[in-house]
């Protein structure tokens, strides 16, 4: 998912995996560890099937494909990047994102599953929303104002996330990449074409940006 933020140095209001901490850097700690991947793009096979299950746990492979994931939305800007963006068909996607409130959520799942909403707290609320694999657009997406997602952390331990307002939106968003939906499908035919032509004519310049803060990070 795409988006930028700002915040402190050390941010007193951070929520790591789900749990508040005092402190936390600039840059999550992963990013120093990570290399920076290609991102897929719209079009390419991974992005439309839904994504393996993660079996093996705690193993250095997969703390690697999380460090690279996160370095990987950190120099697209991103605020979440699923794993089959970066062409790997596993069911991870990590976030590192600043909400409405101004709290930062940084974190990933494995094997999520979004918990269902009964019908009388359900709240749909539109908002523009982007894709780090459709780089360039934004289209306003309706979403649920609140998401609880349960899954796994990269050790195997049994991991639930809640969101509302724009980290929910996050939350959902990878999600369906898992599934092999992009925020494309959400949209009417004609809105979906015309974000595609408009993807067309900025993604160079994305491609650049992302080059750029690759080389000031030293990516």
């Amino acid at each position: 998912m795409a988006m930028g933020f700002g915040d402190s140095a050390q941010d007193r209001r951070v929520r790591v995996q789900g749990e508040p901490v005092e402190s936390y850097p600039r840059l999550a700690p992963e990013v120093d560890r990570g290399a920076v991947r290609r991102i897929t793009v719209v079009g390419e096979e991974v992005l439309r099937r839904r994504c393996r299950e993660v079996t093996e746990f705690g193993t250095p492979e997969l703390a690697k494909l999380i460090d690279d994931m996160f370095a990987t939305n950190q120099v697209a800007e991103g605020a979440g990047l699923a794993a089959n963006q970066v062409d790997v068909d596993l069911q991870l996607f990590v976030w590192d994102i600043t909400d409405e409130w101004g709290v930062r959520h940084v974190g990933h799942i494995a094997n999520p599953v979004l918990d269902e909403v009964a019908a009388e707290h359900r709240r749909l609320v539109e908002e523009p929303e982007g894709c780090l694999s459709v780089p360039g657009p934004y289209r306003v997406v309706p979403r649920l104002d609140r998401a609880v997602v349960r899954g796994r952390d990269k050790d195997g331990n049994p991991l639930v996330i809640e969101g509302r307002g724009y980290f929910a939106r996050c939350l959902q968003h990878e999600t369906d990449h898992l599934h092999g939906r992009l925020y494309l499908d959400r949209l009417a035919q004609r809105e979906r074409k015309a974000a595609l032509r408009e993807m067309k004519d900025s993604q160079d310049k994305v491609f650049a940006r992302r080059a750029s803060v690759a080389e000031r990070l030293g990516k």
